[in-house]
This record gives C-alpha cells, sequence and structure tokens, in this order.
C-alpha cells in the first residue's frame, strides 16, 4: 500500500472512532496517528533485517508519543489507539483486523522465553483502558477485555472478560459494531456472584418461614387433638 493510500486510511479509522475529532487536520496532531506512521516505517526497516535503524525509528515515536510498538509487531488493518499514553506491544504480538486499544494496555510477554511470546489478537476486538494481556495465546473474534483486565489465558470468540486474572463473564459469538465498542458497560463478576447469593440467601430465608409456619401448625394440631382425648 502506498505513503498517501496509508495515511489517508489512518485519517479515516482516527476519524471513525474518535468523536472528538472535528477535522482531518487534527488528525495529524493525535498520537495514534504519529505512532502508526513510525511503526509502518519501522516494521518495513525490521522486515529488511535494519534491527538497529528500526529501533531508532520506534524509539522516536515512543518519545514523541508515550506509545511503544515493537518493529516486529504485526498489525492488521484499522488499527486505532484511543488515547494512548502507556501502550506497549511486544515484538511478537499480531493484531488483526479492526481492533481498539485504549490508554495503558499492554499486550506482553510473561518472561524471558524465546519464540513466540506475545498475545495473537483477532478481528474486531476492544481492550479498554489498562488492560493487561501476557502471554502467547489467542483472543478470538468480536471479543471484549474491560478495564484493568489482566488475561492470562486464551479467549474465546466473542466473549467479555473482566477481571483480575481474566475470566469471561459473557459470550455471544456476534460482530462487535463500532457503536457497542464500551468499555464502560461491562458485566460485573463480583456483583453478579453477590446478587446470586443475595436470591439463594432470600430463597432459604423464605422456606425457613415456611417450615416453621408449617411447625406451629403442627403443634396447633396436635394440641387440639390432646384436648380432645
Amino acid at each position: 500500500m502506498g505513503f498517501l493510500k496509508r495515511v489517508r486510511e489512518e485519517i479515516a479509522v482516527i476519524r471513525e472512532r474518535d468523536p472528538a475529532i472535528h477535522s482531518s487536520m487534527e488528525v495529524f496532531l493525535y498520537p495514534s496517528f504519529k505512532v502508526m506512521l513510525h511503526y509502518r516505517l519501522a516494521h518495513k526497516l525490521y522486515l529488511k533485517k535494519h534491527y538497529f535503524l528500526a529501533r531508532w525509528v520506534s524509539q522516536r515515536g515512543v518519545r514523541k508519543t508515550g506509545i511503544e510498538i515493537h518493529p516486529g509487531a504485526q498489525i492488521g488493518k484499522g488499527f486505532f489507539i484511543d488515547h494512548g499514553h502507556g501502550v506497549i506491544i511486544g515484538e511478537t504480538t499480531i493484531i488483526g483486523d479492526n481492533v481498539t486499544l485504549y490508554q495503558g494496555v499492554t499486550l506482553g510477554g510473561t518472561g524471558k522465553e524465546c519464540g513466540k511470546r506475545h498475545p495473537t489478537v483477532g478481528n474486531n476486538v476492544m481492550i479498554s483502558a489498562g488492560a493487561k494481556v501476557l502471554g502467547s495465546f489467542k483472543i478470538g473474534d468480536n471479543s471484549k477485555i474491560g478495564a484493568g483486565s489482566v488475561v492470562l489465558e486464551e479467549v474465546p470468540a466473542g466473549s467479555t472478560v473482566v477481571g483480575v486474572p481474566g475470566r469471561v463473564v459473557k459470550r455471544n459469538n456476534q460482530a462487535l459494531p463500532q457503536e457497542e465498542m464500551d468499555q464502560i458497560n461491562l458485566p460485573d463478576p463480583v456483583k453478579e456472584d453477590i446478587a446470586g447469593l443475595q436470591r439463594e440467601n432470600s430463597e432459604l430465608a423464605n422456606r425457613i418461614l415456611e417450615l416453621e409456619a408449617s411447625m406451629r401448625e403442627l403443634r396447633r394440631q396436635m394440641r387440639t387433638e390432646q384436648e380432645k382425648t
């Protein structure tokens, strides 16, 4: 893809997903736009094994934006980082198409192992602010990772993951339209568990009241029988 076509694509992606952008000229000030220009050049140099130059270009992007994308990472079309300061993307990360990351997201490894050591992120995935995805596994297509979650194992397609460690709390296997990319209104597993316990407690309390009423009625009947005799 030519440079100008790539620039137009980056502008279109940012304008589509960020309502705070009011003109195409504003996009040129946007950290996501700047870092992706640096990444695309650094990635080309990396593929040609110009590792030092690739790192040099990449680090210039880090200093300007606060977003660190390793030149070796593979990123698809329609990638967007919203308020991306603190985002870190490791060397062997693979990111599909139409993925959105928010500030403070880490796509990292769990140690100094060799080979594929960073996540593979599928298409149409949203990873919310502060989430950490650590290890070599896949985040399935059309999934959502809640803010502050720590994901340490594979996520099936169409899932919503929240918590530390992250766990699947919803699965629908449906595509994730842009209007549904909401990182706030996610299920709360702790709240759901407490609500479940409250329902069970209420049911037990009602059962005890029923048993006590039955015992009182039984005692009344026994007294009535005794009086008759």
